[in-house]
């Protein structure tokens, strides 16, 4: 069992990570190849990268381990094509309808209840969002918004997975998931034409940094919070993604998008609170 210093220390790592997880809208500009190119090379960066930095790294081929790694090869390779087809608020909207998911499914699967204060923060964060994108959002391609959707149910599926792994190596199915990811966007690879060199860096920033530093740190943080919880609090990734672009471009968003990232933020945080004071040591059991 998790001690409560784990657990709070779970919670920032699930911060650094979607932190991390954000700058991938401004490093794609970067990378002129079409979508499924970009997830399948950044997909071999990601797992070349943890493969020479994890030499503990376990590879037991277990079913959550191979679940978690379809799922996670899903879940990139999905929301790359809905990016494509329908609108990038549309397709970032209906991925993070993954806590929902996670919410209705993990008791049955994990034993892990979800209370009413957890359903009442999906609604809230949910809500805000609707918000934070409501200039975004679009009558959009039904193909892509169907993609959309399912790299949300992708998405919660790899959580599962990975938690049903908290006494195991959930890095494995990471390590896994960026090598599938890698075949299937192969033949666009071959057919994208070399880049120039800061798209090379960009590529490479995506798969060492965005990608796998970024899920060095969720794997270790999935081990000690529960499954909604660790798609729940990363929610914050898609709020996060504009900063990049004011900071880089100067584009300021909408009084509604930032009434939207308030609610957001504020629903995140104070869940966030409540879970570091529920495991500080007055407090635990």
């Amino acid at each position: 069992m998790s001690t409560p210093l784990e657990q709070r220390q779970a919670v920032g790592l699930l911060v650094a990570a979607a932190l991390l997880w954000s700058t991938g809208g401004l490093l794609i500009k970067y990378v002129d190849w079409p979508p499924m190119a970009v997830a399948g090379g950044r997909g071999f960066c990601a797992a070349i990268f943890l493969v020479t930095t994890n030499r503990s790294l376990r590879l037991t081929w277990s079913r959550p381990q191979l679940l978690g790694a379809f799922c996670y090869a899903g879940c990139t390779v999905c929301f790359c094509a809905a990016t494509k087809l329908t609108s990038a608020a549309n397709a970032i909207l209906l991925q993070y309808t993954a806590p929902i998911w996670v919410a209705l499914f993990s008791s049955l699967l994990l034993g892990e209840r979800t209370s009413r204060l957890d359903w009442s923060t999906i609604v809230v964060v949910l809500g805000g969002m609707g918000l934070f994108l409501a200039d975004g959002l679009a009558i959009g391609n039904v193909t892509g918004d169907a993609l959309g959707l399912l790299s949300g149910v992708f998405f919660a599926a790899m959580t599962l997975a990975l938690r049903a792994q908290k006494e195991g190596s959930p890095l494995g199915s990471i390590v896994l998931g960026n090598v599938l990811a890698f075949l299937v966007g192969l033949p666009w690879i071959v057919t994208a034409g070399n880049l120039p060199v800061e798209g090379w860096v960009a590529l490479m920033l995506l798969g060492c940094v965005q990608l796998g530093v970024s899920y060095h740190l969720y794997a270790r943080a999935i081990k000690h919070v529960t499954a909604l919880q660790a798609v729940l609090i990363p929610v914050v990734e898609p709020i996060l993604n504009p900063i990049w672009v004011l900071l880089a471009i100067g584009e300021t968003p909408t009084a509604l998008a930032m009434a939207g990232g308030l609610m957001v933020i504020s629903g995140i945080t104070g869940r966030s609170l409540l879970l570091i004071r529920s495991t500080s040591p007055r407090h635990a059991c």
